[in-house]
């Protein structure tokens, strides 16, 4: 279980937001809503390690996950809202470099396939500067398919998707809940994804 208790954030003089609290469980989905600026991004960066809030406690199954290290670094996938595709890479070399940081390794042809999955057949050898806005975020976001972790973090993850890689995208994410992993999203996009529940969590 992660939980939040009284998280704070603050951004040069100004209070973006405190007295956050909620915990999410096994199957369980979060969505995170607000108006830009409101530190939607610096709440998830506190989730997942990569920032401290200025006050407040974020534990996973009662440690701080501050104490527990690598051990939770190793638990969660985080996706940024930027698609982090480097242009003069193909996609099948971006996917590979992503999942080797995050400890997976896979060869030309499982990768060629889980693009393929992700609606990218014919494009998994083309450099990605030369993919759509759209389909570099397929690519990002293949990472999901071969993802081991407990806890996915994820920051505007439609951003320019179609509708047809929208659903596809729910129906990976309600895969993953099925089998008792946890979702933290942001998205601007309203979407139904079924789960054992579903918290709204609003930064005014």
């Amino acid at each position: 279980m992660l939980q939040g208790s009284n998280l704070e954030c603050i951004r040069g003089d100004r209070v973006l937001f405190s007295g956050i609290n909620f915990s999410i469980k096994p199957g369980e989905l979060m969505q995170v809503r607000g108006p830009n600026g409101s530190g939607k991004t610096s709440l998830l960066r506190m989730l997942c390690g990569l920032a401290v809030p200025n006050s407040g406690e974020i534990r996973w199954n009662s440690s701080n996950i501050r104490s527990l290290g690598e051990d939770y670094f190793n638990i969660v996938t985080y996706l940024g809202h930027l698609s982090g595709v480097k242009d003069d890479l193909t996609a099948i070399e971006n996917l590979r470099i992503t999942s080797a940081l995050a400890g997976i390794e896979i060869d030309e042809k499982k990768a060629s396939k889980v693009l393929q999955e992700m609606g990218l057949e014919g494009r998994e050898t083309l450099l990605a500067k030369v993919l759509s806005q759209g389909q570099k975020r397929r690519v990002a976001l293949a990472r999901l398919l071969l993802a081991r972790t407990k806890l996915w973090i994820l920051d505007e993850p439609l951003t320019a998707l179609d509708i047809s890689a929208i659903e596809l995208i729910k129906k990976i994410l309600e895969q993953y809940l099925a089998q008792g992993g946890m979702v933290i999203l942001t998205t601007h996009q309203e979407i139904d994804i079924a789960a054992t529940a579903t918290h709204q969590l609003y930064l005014s």
